[in-house]
Order: structure tokens, then sequence, then C-alpha cells
């Protein structure tokens, strides 16, 4: 289906509330006149008034009588969640069994969309791509219609590689490795560095698919205490690896999921000499690295290794095209053990998706769709963020994310979000409840909403349901006895 034109008025209030969620425009002050900002971006005077309209209707500007627009003054921000600690003993991975009922009704084009965290095709440049496929295709179908080589194609690797100079990565093509989406790449870095029975520090909560993964490999883990802001706490992890109990790490380099949070360069440093004093090697998960709402993006941990001890792994699923199922290993000295592995599970990446990607990479398509959806993707956070402001019970909290497209939310205790899901699915609404992100069974009271699908009524409506049924049971439980 080809994506929808966005009018010139659209954009403009894009620009503005930009400008106002990144602090340039701070609560209370003046914005920019009409006069301004049709000269600044090169518009009408009529469009400049229809996106001022519109920043009005989203609550971001507010008109003064005889003195113009200025940015509305936040309401008070709701607390970040909690973070929790941990026993440091390492553990089996339980997995909860709703995981299974979250992929099946995410899928549900009947419920609203506030499930997985995967994008909305409306917001992909899948018609620009589809073109590039079904050129490439047309031009050369016969010659990839083969195996890829071991590492990927040539053309591929090349542009990941160019890309990651722009954050301070300095890789060849021979050190990247394509990958059947990025929960292939933590696979076979895991199986790269650990045996059977080996213990990993994470996140917590974490990715449930790495908690798959993680169970499938009969592997242990060390849950570490997660600040919904600075992301890992330095010091428990020194504290796990001085007990030689680690073999591996895997974090999240940038926004996080479910958390969405970003370490401190500083902290990350302090991480990178942590495990290489103890020789536990880092898998960095980079994913949703190209998501961010600042102008930089954040260092992954790699760009400021020195002791060649982080395995990269990235992915265009959550920025592009998640059903080519495209990601890539960094790999450093563990490439052979990489490709050997690989050989032996999947053998290779489909040939003509690669090219096909390359392309599309090569001609500036997807920088320009990049700043398109950071933008849509930091809207759609914030009116999301101020919706549960207003519809959820006293002492909920949420996470405030600096990219990405998913939001933590943290219901007061006792309440569970495994009994509101079930209530939630009958009135036709996903979410992911926390359970989930945890190796152990955690987070009852969290759930996790993802943005990925855009703004629009029904998510409003849905969003705002979904709060009145946990006020709901919030309030039943205060009139208990």
């Amino acid at each position: 289906m080809s994506q929808p034109s966005r009018f010139r008025y659209e954009e403009v209030a894009d620009f503005v509330a930009g400008l106002a969620g990144r602090g340039t425009l701070q609560p209370g002050t003046r914005a920019p006149s009409l006069r301004e900002i049709s000269t600044q971006q090169r518009t009408s005077l009529s469009t400049a008034v229809q996106a001022y309209r519109l920043l009005e209707d989203r609550g971001i500007l507010e008109v003064r009588p005889q003195s113009g627009y200025y940015v509305a003054k936040a309401p008070p921000a709701l607390p970040v969640p909690t973070t929790t600690r941990h026993s440091v003993r390492p553990a089996k991975v339980e997995l909860s069994g709703l995981m299974l009922d979250l992929l099946e009704h995410a899928s549900n084009d009947a419920l609203v969309p506030l499930g997985c965290a995967i994008p909305n095709q409306r917001l992909l440049s899948s018609s620009k791509l589809d073109l590039v496929l079904a050129r490439t295709a047309r031009v050369k179908g016969a010659q990839c219609n083969t195996y890829s080589p071991p590492r990927g194609e040539m053309s591929l690797r090349l542009e990941i590689a160019r890309r990651a100079l722009r954050f301070g990565q300095a890789l060849s093509p021979d050190d990247i490795a394509i990958t059947c989406g990025c929960t292939e790449a933590l696979a076979l870095a895991l199986e790269a560095v650990t045996e059977p029975g080996d213990t990993v520090a994470i996140e917590s909560p974490t990715y449930f698919g790495l908690l798959q993964v993680l169970r499938a490999k009969k592997l242990k883990v060390v849950e570490l205490p997660t600040h919904a802001v600075t992301g890992v706490d330095v010091q428990a992890l020194g504290d796990v690896v001085a007990s030689g109990k680690v073999r591996a790490c895997v974090l999240a380099s940038s926004f996080s999921n479910p958390l969405g949070c970003t370490m401190p360069e500083d902290n990350k440093r302090a991480v990178l000499r942590l495990l290489a004093q103890h020789r536990v090697p880092l898998i960095e998960d980079d994913v949703y690295g190209d998501v961010h709402f600042g102008e930089e993006r954040p260092l992954p941990f790699s760009a400021l290794d020195k002791h060649d001890n982080v395995i990269y792994c990235g992915s265009f699923s959550k920025t592009l095209a998640p059903g080519y199922r495209i990601g890539w290993i960094a790999t450093g000295r563990h490439m052979a053990r990489v490709l050997e592995t690989k050989f032996a599970t999947s053998l290779a990446t489909p040939v003509l998706t690669q090219v096909a990607l390359a392309t599309f990479l090569s001609n500036g398509d997807y920088d320009r769709h990049l700043r398109r959806i950071r933008r849509e993707f930091a809207d759609t956070l914030g009116r999301m963020t101020r919706v549960i402001e207003q519809a959820f019970p006293p002492g909920t909290k949420v996470s405030r994310p600096e990219g990405n497209f998913v939001l933590w939310v943290e219901l007061p205790e006792p309440a569970d979000t495994r009994l509101l899901f079930a209530e939630a699915l009958a009135h036709g609404i996903c979410f992911a409840p926390g359970v989930v992100f945890s190796a152990s069974g955690k987070y009852a009271h969290c759930l996790r909403l993802s943005g990925g699908h855009g703004w629009d009524a029904r998510i409003e409506k849905g969003l705002r349901k979904l709060g009145a049924m946990a006020s709901k049971a919030f309030a039943a439980h205060n009139r208990r006895p």
C-alpha cells in the first residue's frame, strides 16, 4: 500500500513541536510569530496558521489575546518507573505463558495495536523500497537467485560500514556479517562466547525476544537493576562480574526496549573498563540507535571500545523493513565461530532483499525516511504520555525515552497487568504485560505500550479506555476494607 502524502502544514507543525520537545522552546515562552515561522520554513502565512492551529489542538501551543502564541506550560510530569533490585544469584530463564498470547494477538488487526514494537506500514518507506525491490528483481533477478556469501552481500556490508563511520565505528565490510534480523545476530553472538549452563548478565526489564534466545541456549541469567533514564547500575554490574559468575553481558546501547533508557557516555566507558578487566565480552544490541529524537545519535559501546571486547548487533527491522529480516553482526575476533554457526543454522540470508536494501541505503532515501519517522515517533510518544497523565490511576509512573517508540508504564501496586491484559483483549485492545520482560516473572504491575502505529483517534480512544480500566481496578482495590 502506498504511503499517504503529508500536508505542508503538518510538516511545519512537526518542526515547531520538535523545538518544544527538545527544549529549544521552553514552556511559557513565546513561540515564533506566524510571519517568522512562514519565512523560516519558506511557506505561506495561511499554512503557518494551519500549523499553529494544529499545535493548539495538540496542546503544544496556546494563544494569548493580543500577545501571540506561547508554548503551553507542561503539566506536572509523572515520575519515571522504579529501579528494581534483584538477586545477583544466577537463575534459569522462566518464560511467561503470556508471551505466546501476546505474539498471537499483536498481529490481530482488529485490536488496538499497543502490543508488539513493530512500526506500522504507513510509517515505513514501503512504497519506495518496494519499487527498489521490484526493479532489483527485474534487472538482477537471476543473479540474486542463489546463496549469499557467508558474510552476506558486499554491497550491503559496505553501506553498513559507511553508516557506522558517522557515529565513530571504524568498520570494514569484512568486519560485518549479515544475519536474519537482530535476533539471529544475538543468538550467534551468544553461541560464540558461551556454553550451555553459563551465566549472562542482562538489563532488567529486558526485551522478551532476548529471553527466548537465552532459554533456548540453556543459559542462566543475572538480572541487573536498570534505571529508566541512565540504564544499568554500573556498581551492580561491577559486583556481578567481580564474582566470576558471568561469562557474557548483553546490553542495549541506546533507547532500550522496554525502558527506552540510554547510558551516559561516561557510564558506557566505565562498563567497558569493568568488562575488559574481568574478560567478560559485551554483546551490544543497537537496533534502536537510529531512532533518536535529539540532534546527535548516541555513541554505541563499540565506538568507545579500546579492548576489542564488544560484539555489535544491529538491524533494519525497527526502522525500515521488519519483513526483510535483515540484521548484522560485527564480531571482531569471533567472526570465524559466528560464520561456522550461521552456516550450520540458517546457511545464508536471502540475496534479493540484501541487494535491494543496499541500493535504498546508497541513494539517500533512508536518511530522509529516518528524519520523518523520528518526528512521528517523538510526537506519538508525547501524545501518549499526555493521555497517560490524564487517564491512568494516581501513582502511575512512565518512562521518558529520548528515542525508540515504546513507553514503560508502572502502575501503583498491587496492580496486576496479567488480569488487565485479559480484560483489555475483551475490549479490543492489545498491550504487552510487564512479566514478559523478566526472566523471573517480575513486573506484574507494569506494562509496555508501543507507539509504532503512530497517532490517530483509534489509538487515543484505546489508550484512554485502557487507563479507565486500570483506574477502575485501582479504585476497587482502595474500596476494600
